[in-house]
């Protein structure tokens, strides 16, 4: 048996959380266009008969500007010191220097989004960069996007698992609850749907998960935001936004627990949240 822990890192929107997604082979975490969609550590856990991954899906590494910025990329960071391999993604437009010089354990490179990438032999000089860091033990082109390369990826990380027996049930696929994954998937819709700054101003409280033995589940969550105007606009006009957000999390929750649900969702202002240690922690991130 071969069990272990592999971190995945990289900036920002480069497709971390779609890979982690393409080798559980289901949707896990959050995924959108706009880059710091994850903003926490979540593990993902692929058993098959012969092993077992423990994936670290982490929050992008960047340049933070505010309190909750700063501790995202501090998970980030952290992860990189407790694991057994880390998956570095990157896209193949420039070398991520600062990154993989960053790397403590052995590590494996995956050139995502190789599919946006029109003058492929420019791929070859960007893969002789990377092959020259000691710690990248094999460099794998991938497209996310098009579930292009993610087995072979699969199969290389398998390669290099120690020998241990698993750390999880077999039929565990993640360590949070559902509860972290309605408010995700809420969250991810916000992401989706609003524009410019309103989803970074944004996080989701589950206030209320009620399982009943008939009819439907209860949740009710509640969307904090710094400004009223950002309030104004997650309602919409005549409410049409937030019932437009409310449907579509609704039908992904209903299919992700398999059991229909009642959503109930509240927009509450909590001014300059994200600069705000004590809040940061209330909400989750510390």
């Amino acid at each position: 048996m071969k069990s272990g822990f592999v971190t995945i890192v990289g900036r920002p929107n480069v497709g971390k959380s779609t890979i982690l997604n393409r080798l559980l082979g289901t949707k896990l975490v959050a995924v959108a266009p706009k880059p710091q969609t994850t903003r926490h550590k979540v593990l993902g856990i692929l058993t098959e008969e012969d092993y077992q991954i423990v994936f670290t899906d982490t929050p992008g590494i960047f340049k933070p500007k505010y309190a909750l910025q700063k501790v995202m990329v501090k998970h980030a960071l952290s992860t990189l010191e407790d694991t057994d391999l880390t998956l570095v993604v990157v896209e193949p437009f420039r070398m991520e220097t600062d990154i993989v010089e960053k790397l403590s354990h052995p590590a494996i490179l995956a050139i995502n989004k190789v599919d946006l990438l029109k003058n492929k032999p420019k791929l070859l000089p960007l893969m002789d960069e990377y092959q020259k860091f000691k710690l990248i033990q094999e460099i794998i082109p991938t497209s996310a996007l098009y579930d292009k390369g993610i087995d072979e990826l699969k199969q290389e990380l398998v390669k290099l698992l120690p020998d241990e027996e698993l750390y999880y049930p077999g039929d565990y696929l993640s360590d949070k609850n559902e509860r972290f994954f309605a408010a995700e998937i809420i969250r991810e819709k916000i992401f989706i749907l609003y524009g410019q700054e309103v989803p970074y101003a944004t996080t989701v409280v589950i206030e209320d998960f009620k399982e009943r033995e008939r009819g439907k589940y209860f949740i009710g969550a509640t969307i904090y935001v710094e400004r009223r105007t950002e309030k104004m606009i997650i309602i919409g006009k005549g409410g049409r936004a937030i019932k437009e957000l409310g449907r579509r999390a609704r039908e992904e929750i209903e299919s992700r627990i398999d059991h229909p649900i009642y959503l109930e969702l509240w927009v509450k202002v909590r001014k300059g949240w994200r600069k705000n240690l004590q809040d940061i922690r209330e909400f989750g991130y510390g």
